[in-house]
């Protein structure tokens, strides 16, 4: 797809006309759609795409994060969102620096994102800031740091 093509996609372009701010980019990979989204407009785009009648994306299947390091910003969280309505989809990415990785939670838009952001927690370190019970869901609760971390020990802290 070519740039122009891209913001005349009827999702871009809804969210363009609703919150330019809202969008820092718009990438297109094989006919796939990622919105780079600021960190401070993630719920709020999060809200407004899942209860605008004309677009409907009601189901987080997966938030994935990926650590950049040694680049900064380090973390990227990827929230794969899926409009059942309209056949769609649509990710979300939103950028986080190292020395800060923190995210507002969006589990009161999506309550899948409950253990999705659990799980990043524990295994990346990525808070997220108001959600319910951020606490470790599959490494045990005296593990030390964040195992999928690029800059985690291949053996462990010892």
């Amino acid at each position: 797809m070519e740039p122009q093509e891209i913001d005349k996609h009827p999702v871009v372009h809804k969210l363009r006309e609703w919150s330019a701010p809202a969008v820092a980019e718009v990438l297109e990979f094989r006919g796939e759609i990622t919105v780079v989204v600021p960190r401070e407009h993630l719920l709020r785009v999060a809200e407004y795409l899942a209860t605008e009648p004309s677009l409907r994306f009601s189901f987080l299947s997966d938030i994935t994060p990926v650590d950049r390091f040694p680049a900064e910003p380090r973390f990227e969280i990827n929230y794969h969102l899926v409009s059942l309505d309209r056949r769609e989809r649509l990710r979300l990415k939103v950028k986080l620096s190292g020395s800060d990785p923190t995210v507002h939670s969006v589990t009161g838009v999506w309550p899948t994102a409950n253990w999705h952001e659990r799980e990043n927690y524990d295994l990346f370190g990525i808070r997220f800031e108001g959600h319910p019970d951020l606490r470790r869901i599959l490494m045990p609760d005296d593990w030390e740091g964040h195992p999928l971390r690029k800059d985690y020990p291949t053996e462990g802290y010892r």
